[in-house]
């Protein structure tokens, strides 16, 4: 009974640990974007010096994501994490004393940097201390802390720029890091992947065509799509990601094994995961410009109207973390996915320059519970359809994949935005709205087809660990 109660308190403990650090990397993606214009007031700056704080973070972050899953594997998961925990939270404070906008977008690179080693080990770590029967639930609770850090970045720092000092949305994460550190170390159990080691062609080709594809979809909006550097990027990076492909099927100890791609689970999730965060990230980035633009709200007041979108994953993703144990991923996945669909559209059909809130309240709850219910199965099935020893690596590739897709929104969105409306009024800010929102619930609608492609059952698992695979003390809390 001892020895149970223990491990339900190492449970408990991984949980708020990787929840609460997920939470810190998952709001800087966004958290920025309504002080802009105070931290423009302050340290000047361009337009452009103002767009590179928000995508100095996105570009590390999405292009280290793999890499620092691969150290944590072959180094300590554990470790790494307190590593990346540690360089995040000194680049907070880096970004919170910063004297110039230069030093303010080195900062936020470098946050990048910590959050793309620390975010996919959250996911491994929790895997490794919750029991296989129990893991839904604490995926549930994961999945609703992540959603939230993300949908809610544009309150946070809002109103922290409004009522105390942008400063803020960086200092915030000074003492979360500090209390985390100690934590991590005393209460996470330490884990480890295969042992092989780093794979450095695999790893310079996917950080190269991730950095190429990501700095070209975080600039072309604003540089114009046919910029040298934007092509150029785009290109090369596609170019190396090929090149990595054809390189990783053929290699002894690759980064990220192609062959985990022929499991229907692993290629659905991550295809429904891509086009899942390229109809929110996009549609989050105008709605939430929408109400504070056009419908003349503070941030604070945005913020708070769009609760009952951002706000569900809190109430309803626990809900389906125990839904997928039971019934399996797969249902709740697609039913999350086309429930978000559907609120976009309805959002589409109804967006005016003079709406009222309560017409915009069904869609924003309908899209808040597709977010939900897709949020704590997604992770699930993502851990469920490789081996523990692999699950490092597919969290990392899975988080790419998001982070890939959420610039890809923005900028897929942005684009439709300006060639169908602008910001001269707020009519020609819907003209520009409404398409781009029907293309968001067009792609959510398709990932909620690639999800229909994941085999049914509560257990996608494409294999068990063959005999070469001597597991390690330090791998069995993985097999609950």
């Amino acid at each position: 009974m001892s020895q149970q109660t223990a491990r339900r308190g190492e449970a408990v403990w991984a949980l708020a640990i990787t929840s609460v650090a997920g939470f810190m990397a998952s709001l800087d993606n966004l958290v920025v974007t309504t002080a802009l214009p105070s931290i423009r007031e302050d340290l000047g700056g361009a337009l452009e010096d103002l767009e590179w704080t928000v995508s100095a973070y996105t570009l590390t972050f999405a292009v280290l994501l793999m890499f620092g899953a691969a150290l944590g594997d072959r180094f300590g998961r554990r470790r790494l994490l307190i590593i990346g925990l540690t360089i995040f939270t000194g680049a907070s404070a880096a970004a919170a004393v910063a004297p110039g906008i230069d030093s303010l977008i080195a900062a936020r690179a470098v946050q990048g940097v910590g959050a793309a080693i620390m975010m996919p080990l959250t996911l491994t770590l929790l895997t490794a201390a919750v029991p296989a029967a129990k893991r839904g639930m604490a995926y549930g609770i994961w999945g609703a802390v992540n959603g939230l850090a993300v949908a809610s970045g544009p309150l946070i720092g809002g109103s922290l720029t409004e009522h105390i000092s942008w400063q803020w949305i960086f200092w915030l994460n000074v003492p979360l890091g500090l209390a985390l550190l100690p934590l991590a170390r005393l209460r996470l159990a330490e884990s480890h992947g295969t042992g092989s080691p780093l794979d450095v062609p695999g790893t310079l080709l996917a950080s190269g065509g991730l950095f190429g594809i990501v700095y070209g979809l975080v600039r072309g909006p604003a540089d114009g799509w046919t910029a040298p550097l934007v092509l150029t990027g785009l290109f090369a990076g596609s170019a190396l990601l090929v090149g990595f492909v054809l390189y990783s099927a053929r290699a002894k100890n690759p980064m990220l094994p192609m062959r985990l791609f022929r499991s229907r689970a692993f290629s659905g999730i991550n295809a429904a995961s891509l086009l899942m965060f390229l109809g929110m990230f996009g549609s989050i980035f105008l709605l939430s410009q929408y109400m504070q633009g056009v419908l003349g709200y503070s941030p604070t007041e945005a913020g708070l109207r769009m609760l009952p979108w951002t706000g569900m994953p809190m109430l309803v993703a626990p809900i389906a973390g125990i839904l997928s144990d039971r019934i399996g991923g797969r249902p709740v996945v697609a039913t999350g996915l086309f429930l978000q669909a559907i609120g976009l559209g309805y959002m589409a059909s109804v967006v005016t320059a003079d709406a009222s809130y309560s017409i915009q309240l069904p869609g924003l709850i309908i899209s808040g519970i597709g977010m939900a219910l897709y949020f704590a199965p997604a992770a699930n099935l993502v851990m469920s359809s490789v081996r523990p020893s692999e699950q490092g690596v597919a969290s990392g590739a899975n988080n790419a994949l998001r982070e890939v897709g959420g610039a890809l929104g923005i900028a897929v969105m942005a684009s439709i935005f300006s060639a169908q409306g602008g910001y001269e009024t707020g009519q020609t800010f819907v003209d520009g709205l409404r398409p781009a929102l029907v293309t968001g619930s067009a792609v959510v609608a398709l990932a909620g087809i690639a999800a229909l492609l994941i085999p049914a059952g509560r257990s996608t698992h494409p294999q068990q660990p063959t005999r070469t695979e001597a597991p390690k003390p330090a791998l069995e809390p993985a097999a609950g």
